[in-house]
């Protein structure tokens, strides 16, 4: 019996510790988000209302965006209508940031679509200068002319490579 706890001391002393976990300072991963989920406080440009006027085919849609800008470094560079396939419907180019200017309102067109093929509206954000990538972060809204818009839960990577397709935003002028 002594012989048996002997072993089985010596066995359990000799093992190795475990490591202990390592801290943000010891060169492992953290966890940025410290529980929180990280789209939660990333910037984002939401889209949070359309309105179309005109008639099927050529409509002109006032598309109200709300973005966490800082000036040309961060804004708002263009909102865009796509089919519900993914394709490219219409584009419109934002020339500058809008600071003070939140949420803002710009129209555009016309938009070829019918009063009620379904289309998805949503905004993009160049959030690190107007040579870096941007992202579709934020609120998109998704519906008919006709029938009107609400929000959509856009899967993360729907329609992600229209991102390189023209027009592309040239510049920021303020």
């Amino acid at each position: 019996m002594a012989r048996s706890l002997l072993l089985v001391c010596l066995l359990a002393c000799a093992a190795p510790e475990a490591p202990a976990p390592a801290g943000p300072d010891e060169g492992a991963p953290a966890d940025p988000d410290h529980g929180r989920d990280a789209e939660a406080d990333a910037p984002r440009a939401s889209v949070t209302a359309v309105r179309a006027t005109g008639s099927a085919g050529a409509y002109t849609f006032a598309v109200t965006v709300e973005s966490d800008e800082t000036g040309c470094d961060r804004y708002a560079d263009w909102w865009e209508v796509l089919r519900a396939d993914g394709t490219l419907a219409y584009r419109r180019i934002l020339a500058h940031s809008h600071v003070d200017e939140q949420p803002f309102t710009r129209s555009g067109g016309p938009v070829p679509v019918a009063d009620d093929e379904t289309v998805i509206v949503r905004a993009h954000l160049r959030p690190a200068g107007v040579d870096a990538p941007g992202v579709y972060r934020g609120q998109v809204l998704r519906g008919t002319v006709r029938g009107g818009f609400d929000p959509w839960d856009a899967p993360r990577d729907f329609a992600a490579a229209l991102e390189n397709a023209d027009p592309q935003a040239r510049g920021c002028a303020f």
